[in-house]
């Protein structure tokens, strides 16, 4: 399958060029600063479409163009991430709707934050996104329905939990609070996590694509990349601790997070909310995930050796 792949550069989109070219699949990466590589690399403004549109005659596209939501929750920042994700969108669908036949499969990136802080409501396929927060819910909504309307056989809207792989921020970030000793439950610590190991993750794309093949077809629609054991943030920090083996710690409290969410820039709410969500539509497939559980999926990243 020839794969064009817009926002390659980041962590997932890179581990996913480097997965479908060793599996043999032709990839493509639109950026903004195409470069020398493994990975072929077309040149691409993100806004307007251009020269590059014609590789996606007869290509499968997937668009995980967006900044990083690790970011102040300012309106001026809403803004940009939504604008960085809607953008590309667009551009992709005006070039899409060029071509003389529709693009066989498109795979849209999002979110399971488009269900805001779910609280305790299970999340799955049919719940409805979340009115807000604006930086997570509001941003997650306007980059699906900027693909809406695409010229696509098939679309899957992929919204996908917290990846975790190794050196990357999602979980770098709370190896190093553990390993300074303040690896204990954030807040009341009762925020659900929905989380994903970065191999899961690649498994879920590959059938969206429908280059990996189970007893179901490959899905149409929106589909939730997540593991089906949800934890919560108590028990994420315990899971960390006792694969790290460090001590118990205690639990920082919620005025300390948004004081250093100031100081590191980022949104406290990446920390202080969260969603429990399960795939419903993973199981009704017969989707059998090579790491369920957190202790080893996080044994697995953390005590072997980087790719």
């Amino acid at each position: 399958m020839k794969v064009v792949v817009a926002g390659g550069s980041g962590a997932l989109g890179r581990r996913l060029c480097t997965d479908l070219v060793e599996r043999g699949h032709d990839v493509v990466v639109l950026s903004r600063s195409p470069r020398p590589g493994p990975v072929r690399q077309v040149a691409w403004d993100g806004v307007t479409v251009g020269p590059w549109a014609a590789e996606l005659a007869g290509a499968a596209v997937v668009n995980l163009a967006g900044l990083l939501v690790d970011r102040r929750p300012t309106a001026a920042n809403t803004a940009l991430l939504t604008s960085s994700r809607v953008q590309p969108t667009l551009a992709l669908r005006a070039a899409a709707a060029q071509l003389d036949e529709p693009v066989p499969v498109w795979l849209q990136a999002s979110t399971a934050a488009v269900h805001g802080d779910a609280g305790e409501t299970l999340v799955d396929e049919d719940t409805p996104p979340a009115d807000g927060p604006p930086q997570m819910a509001g941003v997650a909504r306007a980059w699906e329905d900027a693909a809406v309307g695409a010229h696509a056989v098939r679309q899957v809207v992929l919204r996908t939990s917290v990846v975790f792989d190794r050196h990357t921020p999602a979980l770098d970030r709370l190896v190093l609070l553990t390993r300074l000793g303040l690896g204990g439950r954030i807040a009341s610590g009762r925020q659900w996590t929905s989380w994903l190991h970065v191999e899961d993750w690649l498994a879920i794309a590959r059938w969206c694509l429908g280059v990996d093949e189970l007893a179901a077809p490959p899905p149409e629609g929106v589909l939730l990349a997540t593991s089906p054991d949800p934890v919560r943030n108590a028990e994420l920090m315990a899971t960390l601790r006792a694969v790290l083996h460090r001590p118990a710690a205690p639990p920082t409290p919620e005025l300390l997070v948004r004081v250093g969410a100031v100081l590191l820039r980022t949104d406290p709410g990446l920390a202080l909310t969260g969603r429990r969500a399960v795939s419903r539509r993973l199981a009704d497939a017969g989707f059998e995930f090579r790491h369920p559980d957190l202790h080893e999926a996080l044994t697995d990243l953390l005590r072997s050796p980087s790719p």
